[in-house]
């Protein structure tokens, strides 16, 4: 898609994103129409998820979330975080788009938002703006320029209408989540659906977000592995967010770089997130390869985004630490007991399953605590195919199905985001030892 392509208003009205989220139930239905017909044809009898669940019905999906925008991508960002084996390739290409970029707000849109909050004459603050994105996401894009002091910036300004249209567009697609079968009926989401509009309204509070930057820029002064801008603050606005520009390369590069580089930037993310956990008290929950650059130069990892930090409560401290534990203890038993204690498992899946459990665990704790030299070798899939191909009657057992408390759903992305990116990157580390400092 080229820039010109990718040029598309933000719909602001309740009506209108209500519209484009029946635009997009729309498509699906007449692709599902289309392909249950074909399948007929060929003598199937296919199931509704299985039509729902198309290559081609993703691709619509994914497209117009992109133009929507707002809790609508973000929550399609949160569903596509999944590694490859747990998706078909068609699948997993189309949600990458989700996660990489959204369209963009048309110039006349941009300058509207930027005369909305630094007035009509915005532009006397710089020396040069760029009006062309560098990135775009769910929240709002971001520009580079320079001020008239000379300071390079990067830009961050939010798509009109975002906050506003949290609670509906989340209710409006939990919706069709229900509608669609793809939820057991009696899964309550309820408290979850509540959390994620908290969290989004948060992550659209801008003043909040230079908050948490200079936050973490404390935290992390004196540990050279790290770059955190700093915000503008006489531009600070609650939609608009300037802070330093830092140069860097997209974390994705990484792939390319010698092996000592790859490891050296994924363990430093990692034990980030570990003294976020333990430590510092308050944790970046999104784990997107976009809110991170790399700098081949210094070999220093810049942090972007900090629209999605959130208090780690003392119980859910407690709680992974009580699973760490279990893990370096190397008892599958004692792993189980902590992932029920956290809402993971249910005691109705633990009486049903336990024996698969546990062996799902054993190669989860083999593959980390018996690592050849202590390194965990993140480019070996095997290990996560093994646990796959045990836990499908898991998962197709949908009366089952268990969510853990809500604030935990949104620790655990990170988690098991960093685990995908390690898998991505091809990255070894000595796990055990890492986790062996909080134990």
């Amino acid at each position: 898609m080229s820039d010109r392509d990718r040029y598309r208003p933000v719909p602001q009205g309740r009506l209108s994103r209500l519209a484009a989220l029946g635009q997009i139930a729309g498509g699906v239905a007449s692709g599902m129409v289309a392909e249950g017909l074909s399948r007929l044809a060929k003598g199937e009898r296919p199931h509704l998820r299985d039509l729902l669940l198309t290559p081609s019905n993703a691709l619509k999906a994914a497209e117009q979330l992109s133009r929507m925008r707002g809790a609508a991508m973000k929550l399609g960002q949160m569903i596509s975080l999944e590694p490859g084996e747990f998706l078909p390739p068609e699948l997993q290409s189309i949600f990458a788009q989700l996660r990489s970029s959204a369209h963009f707000m048309p110039p006349s849109q941009l300058s509207a938002s930027l005369s909305s909050a630094w007035g009509p004459d915005w532009r006397r603050h710089f020396s040069q703006f760029e009006t062309t994105p560098i990135a775009a996401a769910s929240i709002g894009q971001v520009h580079r320029g320079i001020l008239s002091s000379g300071r390079p910036v990067a830009v961050k300004v939010q798509y009109p209408g975002v906050l506003q249209s949290i609670d509906s567009d989340i209710d409006n697609v939990a919706t069709f989540l229900r509608l669609s079968g793809l939820l057991p009926a009696g899964l309550d989401i309820a408290p979850h659906l509540a959390e994620a509009k908290r969290q989004l309204r948060e992550e659209a509070d801008y003043l909040r977000e230079a908050e948490e930057m200079r936050r973490f820029g404390s935290l992390l002064a004196d540990d050279d592995r790290f770059v955190v801008p700093a915000p503008v603050e006489d531009l600070l606005r609650p939609t608009v967010l300037p802070m330093d520009f830092v140069e860097g390369a997209p974390l994705e590069t990484l792939a390319h770089a010698p092996q000592t580089q790859r490891d050296a930037a994924m363990q430093a993310i990692s034990e980030l997130a570990l003294r976020e956990l333990f430590v510092f008290g308050h944790m970046q929950t999104d784990p997107n390869f976009a809110n991170y650059l790399w700098r081949p130069s210094d070999g220093r990892v810049a942090l972007l985004d900090f629209g999605a930090v959130r208090p780690v409560s003392p119980e859910s401290a407690r709680d992974y630490h009580l699973l760490l534990q279990a893990t370096l203890g190397g008892d599958p038993k004692a792993v189980r007991d902590a992932l029920m204690q956290m809402r993971y498992l249910s005691r109705a899946q633990t009486e049903r399953y336990g024996r698969t459990l546990d062996e799902m665990t054993r190669v989860v704790l083999d593959h980390v605590l018996k690592a050849p030299e202590g390194l965990v070798d993140f480019s070996d899939r095997g290990p996560l195919v093994e646990i796959r191909e045990r836990a499908v009657p898991i998962f197709a057992d949908r009366a089952l199905w268990a969510l853990p408390a809500p604030d935990k759903m949104f620790l655990q992305r990170k988690i098991t985001g960093l685990a995908l990116l390690s898998m991505k990157l091809r990255v070894r580390m000595p796990l055990s030892a890492m986790l062996r400092d909080y134990a």
